[in-house]
């Protein structure tokens, strides 16, 4: 199922993504794949929600790893390229819009989680969790593009944050 998600989320960008613009988009689909890979560092041994295959294409998808490898490089650009390409001007455009990734990303995560057991959560983490987070990382995502060291410096902020509120015991980190 989750590759249906991302066969998905790639059609839309094809489809409504700003193509054209791609080089604009780019340093922010970057920025969106390092917090990714970051989180998978510092969490390899202490995961926070680790992703399965229950449903479609079980023989290639068959671990965390490999599931997050193709969501870090086809679901991320072409959600970068579907949110900053369609970004509206007016500021209550701007706010639904934002509230509508939040909206979508939060749903599917929750529908993973209790229906399909796409997503699971471990050591504390929870949906309250990921909506939260998904309000950070969308607003962090505009504010990368028009100020990238302002979100870098947001993000590392937010880190420390998330490493207060859910603790890597030391013998868990690489």
């Amino acid at each position: 199922m989750l590759i249906v998600y991302v066969a998905i989320f790639l059609l839309a960008a094809i489809i409504w993504g700003d193509w054209r613009k791609w080089r604009l988009y780019y340093s922010t689909i970057l920025f969106f794949i390092v917090g990714d890979l970051l989180k998978n560092f510092l969490f390899y041994n202490y995961w926070l929600w680790t992703y399965h295959e229950t449903m479609f294409a079980k023989d290639i998808l068959k671990n965390h790893t490999i599931i997050n490898i193709m969501i870090m490089f086809i679901g991320y650009p072409s959600t970068i390229f579907l949110y900053l390409g369609c970004f509206p001007l007016s500021k209550w455009k701007q706010v639904g819009w934002v509230t509508f990734w939040i909206f979508l990303y939060s749903i599917l995560e929750y529908i993973n989680l209790r229906y399909l057991n796409l997503i699971n959560h471990h050591h504390g983490w929870t949906m309250t969790w990921s909506v939260l987070f998904n309000i950070v990382m969308f607003i962090m995502f505009r504010i990368h593009f028009k100020n990238p060291l302002l979100a870098w410096g947001l993000s590392i902020i937010w880190i420390l944050f998330l490493l207060y509120m859910h603790p890597i015991p030391l013998e868990k980190m690489k």
